[in-house]
């Protein structure tokens, strides 16, 4: 049976005393087989394009609240003007005892390319419009230009998505400060502009994460054990999702520690085999 670590905020009250390495390892340890056993790729994160980078989803968000026991407590500022409805949201983490843990703030605006625009139901409709309030909008698709006839969304129709958008990114952005997991997550990158996630995705590091990644590098452990545990992982990883959650399950907190940064790695070589053998199945 894995153990079951509770969650204690850095600094819950003033005075309180700050986590230490060893708190450190466990809430990552913890988070980590969550993601494993629970979470599932596409519904609770999801990665981005191109890269090894996870984003992090509404579902998978109060995974993370319901393990360290968090509840939201969300602040809502009505920005709306112009015609245009839009909403900031700030949402306060807050600890089975009331104690604020964290906070994450979120926009949504009914300007947003995806919320201000709508296919036209038909020719005639779109004919009918008013040519301010029409366009034709140029996407690529598979090495085809596609052109779409698009009508102006009624923003009044999307003012209930348009908060609830708001919140969630608000919320996605408290628990991912909260639990210290922007090294596992990103913020809300499945919601961008695909042309803004592709510039993401095609953005070199610069010095100061360079640094950072030397600075992580110098706290993974080294040495025949984590090689050993290493080559076992990802030999077990090519049998399937499911032989590398049973290994996972049974082996000792110690020895999950020793490769717990190359878990990412083990999921992919796992999730790769099962899709293998899906393909070959008659």
């Amino acid at each position: 049976m894995n153990q079951v670590v509770a969650f204690q905020p850095a600094v819950e009250a003033y005075g309180s005393r700050s986590l230490t390495a060893a708190d450190i390892r466990a809430q990552v340890n913890l988070m980590q087989d969550v993601m494993l056993e629970v979470m599932k790729d596409g519904t609770h994160y999801g990665k981005i394009p191109g890269t090894q980078s996870k984003s992090l989803y509404k579902a998978g968000a109060e995974k993370l609240m319901a393990t360290f026991r968090l509840a939201a407590k969300p602040e809502v500022e009505d920005l709306s003007r112009n015609g245009e409805i839009a909403y900031r949201v700030t949402v306060n983490l807050l600890s089975p005892g009331g104690a604020f843990v964290g906070a994450g703030i979120g926009e949504c605006s009914s300007a947003e390319e995806k919320y201000s625009w709508r296919r036209a139901v038909c020719d005639e409709e779109f004919e009918a419009t008013p040519e301010n309030r029409r366009r034709i909008k140029f996407s690529k698709y598979q090495g085809r230009v596609e052109q779409v006839k698009q009508v102006r969304t009624n923003p009044a129709d999307v003012a209930n998505t348009i908060l609830k958008m708001a919140k969630k990114r608000a919320q996605v952005d408290a628990v991912i400060t909260a639990t210290a997991a922007s090294d596992i997550f990103t913020q809300d990158i499945e919601d961008l502009p695909e042309e803004v996630v592709a510039e993401i995705v095609g953005r070199t590091a610069g010095p100061a994460s360079n640094v950072a990644a030397a600075a992580v590098q110098q706290t993974i452990p080294t040495g025949p054990e984590r090689d050993a545990a290493d080559n076992e992982a990802r030999a077990v990883a090519k049998d399937g999702v499911q032989a590398f959650r049973e290994m996972w399950a049974a082996w000792p907190k110690q020895r999950r520690a020793l490769v717990a940064d190359l878990l990412p790695e083990y999921q992919a070589i796992a999730e790769n085999a099962g899709a293998e053998n899906a393909e070959v199945q008659p």
